[in-house]
């Protein structure tokens, strides 16, 4: 049986990424068959492509070279580590996907969301998850978490203005209204804690539905 794909997104400082690893620890400490990754990244040849894009230094990068260059990254990440997995039964948790590339460089870049689309579709077999949580904070709010937060490297999207993050904030909902039946709002303008327990009975909901419990 194929397993199920779960990604996870949001803006800067949303906190999905600590979401995604604490619950990939507890769903696997359970017994659920998970495979926990990452985009752009997960695997040798996407991690190297991870690094050119997000270098701050690199901030003369053109919009179309960041959107292939994530959609090459993904293509090679997604047929194998994610597809194989998929094919295995196993769960796979995956922080950011398609939806990235069509909020920040469809939306945010002005490229268009139907552009980067059709790219990425070429790029994974028009392989969508089976559900994205959204992890929904005003983009103010997240800014500010990041500020606050010595410990975490910057990378070069830390470094658009507050305008390029909204604009990235009001394409997730344009997207969760093309796609109401995949995605799923998690409220993350709450303690992490709060956000870990929504985000996992949304997860095992998921199980449910399709018999993984």
């Amino acid at each position: 049986m194929r397993g199920l794909f779960i990604t996870f997104e949001g803006g800067e400082g949303a906190g999905k990424t600590s979401i995604h690893h604490a619950l990939s620890q507890r769903l696997s400490n359970e017994g659920y068959d998970v495979l926990a990754t990452r985009e752009p990244g997960g695997i040798k040849i996407a991690e190297k492509i991870r690094n050119i894009i997000l270098d701050p230094l690199h901030t003369e990068m053109e919009e179309h070279t960041e959107a292939l260059l994530y959609a090459a990254a993904r293509s090679q990440h997604f047929f194998e580590k994610v597809l194989p997995a998929l094919n295995q039964g196993k769960i796979v948790l995956c922080d950011r996907f398609i939806d990235s590339s069509l909020v920040y460089q469809g939306y945010a870049r002005g490229l268009g969301m139907d552009e980067v689309l059709k790219i990425n579709q070429f790029a994974i077999g028009d392989c969508m998850p089976d559900r994205t949580l959204f992890f929904d904070i005003e983009p103010k709010k997240g800014l500010e978490r990041i500020a606050a937060n010595k410990n975490r490297e910057q990378n070069r999207l830390d470094l658009e203005n507050l305008e390029f993050h909204e604009h990235v904030y009001d394409a997730y909902h344009i997207l969760a209204e093309r796609f109401p039946n995949r995605f799923q709002f998690i409220n993350a303008d709450q303690p992490m804690e709060d956000v870990e327990e929504e985000a996992l009975r949304h997860i095992l909901s998921l199980f449910k539905e399709n018999k993984k419990i």
